[in-house]
């Protein structure tokens, strides 16, 4: 029922009976919106939940729990796991409508912004490169993080996001240090970031930044990996290292786009 309404809203709508069918469907093509029961006729609805949210791909996609469970314990489990709403059997399908509705507007909104740091890309950098060309007192920083493919290889993706928003908090802790009045900070693509800097103050910006990264470095490793420089395997230790890089708003061309701030502000380096 619930897949004919919904194609004839306009969505784009697949479905699977079994579980495995569903996980197989979202690694092939990542969905916006996971409806899903927990009476599956292989796995439940909370393994399948379970492994939604394990794999990259999909540990951000909204999930709807709809179901006959209506115990309190259920409905617990079902949010516990990450589901985003848990509706009960029978529901009233005009509301059903307007909660998929509002989800999905709540994540449009999201692709402004990165999934694992949080912070503005794309179109929000685009119009913050605007109001920077009309402020030649303004500087950008560029933050390149390098080793973190080699260093997600050994330690896992788990602790390559922790990396990731542990330099998204230095860079937010250390923006309205320096620019007290509407800081900046935003992410240009997985492994480069900017910070909106007064050109006054982009020494005094690009030192804190780099002690504090520098310090911060070896709390990303074991203990022993670290001071052994080696992996438990044995392995030469991939230490992740950072480039900081700068250009002054007057050297940005009126044209400029992201992808010719990329290029000056971010030459070729090694991931």
């Amino acid at each position: 029922m619930l897949t004919s309404y919904f194609s004839s809203l306009g969505y784009e709508v697949s479905h699977a009976a079994w579980g495995q069918d569903a996980l197989t469907m979202a690694a092939e093509n990542t969905p916006d919106l996971v409806l899903l029961d927990i009476h599956l006729p292989d796995i439940d609805g909370y393994e399948v939940c379970t492994r939604l949210r394990s794999q990259r791909r999909t540990q951000h996609t909204p999930i709807i729990f709809l179901t006959e469970r209506r115990e309190r314990r259920d409905r617990l489990t079902g949010l516990e796991l990450g589901a985003i709403d848990y509706i009960t059997k029978p529901f009233d399908v005009q509301e059903m409508r307007y909660r998929v509705r509002n989800i999905l507007r709540h994540t449009d909104a999201n692709i402004l912004l990165h999934p694992i740091t949080g912070l503005p890309t794309s179109t929000l950098l685009q119009e913050q490169l605007e109001q920077v060309k009309q402020h030649p007192e303004l500087s950008m920083i560029g933050l390149t993080l390098q080793e973190m493919k080699a260093f997600s290889d050994i330690y896992g993706f788990v602790t390559h996001d922790d990396v990731l928003r542990a330099v998204a908090l230095i860079l937010r802790n250390t923006a309205p240090e320096i620019m007290r009045h509407d800081p900046f900070v935003g992410q240009l693509s997985t492994y480069k970031f900017l910070m909106v800097v007064p050109e006054a103050k982009r020494y005094l910006a690009m030192g804190r930044l780099h002690q504090r990264l520098d310090e911060a470095i070896s709390f990303f490793y074991p203990r022993q990996d670290w001071e052994s420089g080696t992996h438990s395997d044995g392995s030469p230790l991939p230490k992740i290292s950072f480039r900081l890089s700068y250009i002054r708003a007057e050297q940005i061309p009126p044209e400029g786009d992201l992808d010719q701030l990329r290029d000056v502000l971010f030459p070729e380096t090694v991931a």
